[in-house]
């Protein structure tokens, strides 16, 4: 049965509260992009736009949403996660690979995207590819780096799994803590760990006034080429 759609049924509609224009959206004014700025590889493009966002103070630039999706039902599910290395292959990210949604997800779908946005530039990265594991001896590289109460807490997080209570995820930290008290060099879960996402498509886009902003967009040939078009908005 279809309901009318009245204005009295919309809980939100067209916010505008950070427009400068009330009743209108906000307009994108910040910059513009054009095939020439642009570098042969989409790595190389992405690493120069996150060393401008980090120089410009983009709060959190590696944040990133991480999307999967369920085979067969095709259910796509979503994540913010963080960046955390970016190399000629793609770009990493780490998590619990055993009772997370994302693990059951790359499991049985080996295809993943990510999107960034950079509010302050008025910038957004679109990635689309495979995924693949790093090895345990890349992941200790990274898992080291980490306090120690974070390498605690991967030990003892089933993550995603019901929990009766915040005292039984406390006592699993406890347990943790005492199987490596007085031990500084701890080793990585075998199920946790570094998650490459290897590209096949990547857009650059930057926003622009009335809505008609520049997109490009970079997809990887057969022979390992990178074709750039530019995209309607």
């Amino acid at each position: 049965m279809l309901h009318p759609n009245t204005e009295s049924d919309k809980r939100i509609f067209a916010p505008t509260s950070n427009s400068s224009d009330p009743g209108h959206a906000t307009q994108y004014t910040k910059g513009a992009l054009d095939a020439s700025d642009l570098q042969p590889s989409p790595t190389d493009q992405f690493h120069a736009w996150f060393k401008t966002a980090q120089e410009q103070n983009v709060y959190q630039p590696e944040t990133v949403t991480f999307s999967t999706a369920e085979l067969p039902s095709g259910k796509v599910s979503a994540r913010m996660v963080y960046m955390k290395e970016l190399d000629t292959r793609g770009f990493v990210i780490y998590s619990n690979w055993d009772t997370s949604r994302k693990a059951a997800d790359v499991r049985n779908n080996p295809h993943a995207a990510l999107t960034f946005w950079w509010h302050e530039q008025e910038r957004q990265v679109r990635v689309e590819g495979t995924v693949e594991r790093l090895k345990s001896e890349e992941s200790q590289v990274y898992y080291d780096t980490r306090i120690r109460g974070s390498r605690i807490g991967a030990w003892a997080s089933a993550q995603s799994s019901v929990l009766e209570s915040r005292e039984e995820l406390e006592k699993r930290v406890e347990d943790v803590e005492k199987r490596f008290d007085g031990k500084e060099k701890i080793p990585v879960p075998q199920f946790w760990g570094g998650l490459r996402v290897v590209p096949e498509v990547v857009e650059f886009w930057q926003g622009r006034p009335s809505r008609l902003h520049d997109r490009f967009r970079y997809s990887k040939g057969e022979g390992g080429e990178w074709k750039l078009e530019r995209l309607s908005p």
